[in-house]
């Protein structure tokens, strides 16, 4: 069923009076009572516990006034009536029932809506009919004041958006990746709102994409640190192998989130789309130009992680090493008395020297040369 089916039905619902639609549609932008899960961050939020971030029209990539709770029908019903401009729609982890009456005004398939609501889904372009779904991972570096075998580097999360003729629809999930200040910035660039809800969703690519720069810079900081730790004098001994293994870890997100974004910039770049005009698509190149510098440098920090921990399991193994060689040198040393005490600690009543007036001072002398000798050898040969 298209959207002006749907626009054309719930308007005449309304004409007869029957609430039970407007009253779903409603719910769809009121503030419902939902756990603290909002980005309150940026000042452009709606109050903590609603699933609506903002619900705005634009017409010639000029911002219109904002649409309340119980108007978002007539919006919608009057972009489609003048055929100019577009409306954009954020929310932020909808219920079911919250995204139910919004996918059924939109007209938006239902494979599609589960995806949104459910969320934990790879980077994906799909198309259904005349809409265009994409989906994001967003990354997020965590600051900590010390790394650690446990500490977590990057936190992941995901936006979904739904692209229409004359819609933006934007699923967020997660605490981070807010898009308020998006928003903002191509609020005060209208030439490029003015394209249409194709803009929209290059700038989303294009911030995922930022992101993932911003958050590889940092993961390169704990890297040196990590680096110059290991290849410290004392790091064969001091360095910690966990924090190696847990960069590895955190990295391995990193790369499950930007990786497999590869292919959907591939597609929205150069396959022909209605809801993308040309144009838009050399930008959606550019993202993909630094995507793959975001891929190039993750694989460069999974093999230098690779490289130092191989180099501290060779100092470990070297100052093993060393220690046994130190253990060994002093067993030889200590083996030169134990064996002559030995021979002379028997039971014998015919031995040679065992009465001899100097034998004891002469024994004593053989064992010092002995060990003193042995002692400089080891030195001089560096074990000890």
């Amino acid at each position: 069923m298209s959207m002006g089916v749907n626009l054309r039905k719930v308007g005449r619902f309304r004409k007869v009076g029957n609430l039970r639609t407007v009253r779903g549609l409603r719910k769809v932008a009121r503030l419902t009572r939902r756990s603290p899960r909002v980005d309150l961050s940026h000042p452009a939020r709606s109050p903590l516990g609603s699933s609506v971030v903002k619900c705005v029209t634009y017409r010639k990539g000029v911002r219109q006034s904002t649409a309340r709770d119980d108007d978002l029908v007539e919006a919608v019903t009057q972009i489609r009536k003048d055929d100019d401009g577009f409306v954009w729609l954020g929310l932020h982890e909808p219920t079911e029932a919250e995204f139910g009456d919004v996918a059924e005004l939109f007209d938006l398939h239902p494979l599609a809506v589960e995806d949104a609501v459910h969320a934990h889904q790879r980077p994906k372009v799909e198309r259904y009919g005349e809409t265009l779904f994409a989906v994001f991972k967003t990354v997020c570096y965590v600051e900590h004041a010390e790394l650690t075998a446990t500490s977590e580097v990057v936190d992941t999360g995901e936006i979904m958006a739904f692209v229409g003729r004359d819609f933006v629809i934007t699923v967020r999930h997660g605490r981070h990746g807010s898009l308020g200040p998006l928003r903002e910035q191509l609020e005060s660039t209208p030439e490029q709102l003015a394209q249409g809800p194709a803009a929209v969703l290059h700038a989303i690519a294009d911030q995922v994409v930022d992101d993932y720069l911003a958050v590889t810079e940092a993961v390169q900081n704990d890297i040196d640190e990590v680096e110059s730790e290991v290849f410290s004098p004392t790091g064969g001994r001091t360095a910690d192998p966990g924090r190696i293994y847990q960069l590895k870890r955190e990295l391995l997100e990193l790369k499950r989130a930007a990786v497999p974004l590869g292919r959907p910039l591939q597609v929205l770049a150069t396959q022909p789309m209605r809801v993308i005009a040309p144009e838009i698509q050399a930008y959606f190149r550019d993202v993909d130009d630094h995507l793959k510098r975001v891929a190039d440098q993750i694989a460069a920090f999974d093999e230098l992680l690779n490289s130092i921990l191989q180099a501290h399991l060779a100092q470990v193994t070297v100052a093993q090493n060393e220690d046994m060689r130190k253990i060994t040198a002093w067993a030889a040393i200590v083996a030169v008395p134990t064996m002559v005490c030995g021979v002379y600690g028997m039971n014998f009543d015919h031995m040679p020297e065992l009465r001899w007036q100097y034998g004891y001072a002469l024994v004593m002398g053989v064992i010092a040369t002995v060990c003193c000798s042995l002692y400089r050898g080891f030195r001089r040969n560096g074990w000890l």
